[in-house]
């Protein structure tokens, strides 16, 4: 399984209702082996902090109450 998909489904198990509930449009950066997760204001933030407590580790960035972090593209109709 992907990093990826690790972190997410901590994310949706474990961090989900408590962070939707109080850091909505933060970023929280999730590295899996250590289910460590940090939360930023900017995905900067967050991705830095985990890479600062992990240096070898691969983590995985998920804005909170969103489906990405970012939206690319504008609104067609």
């Amino acid at each position: 399984m992907s990093v990826a998909e690790q972190a997410k489904r901590f994310y949706e198990s474990r961090l989900r209702v408590e962070l939707e509930a109080k850091h909505r449009d933060r970023f929280v950066a999730i590295e899996p082996i250590s289910e460590s997760f940090f939360l930023g204001n900017e995905f900067i933030d967050a991705a830095m902090a985990a890479k600062n407590a992990y240096p070898d580790r691969k983590s995985f960035v998920i804005r909170v109450g969103h489906e990405a972090a970012f939206h690319i593209g504008g609104f067609a109709s």
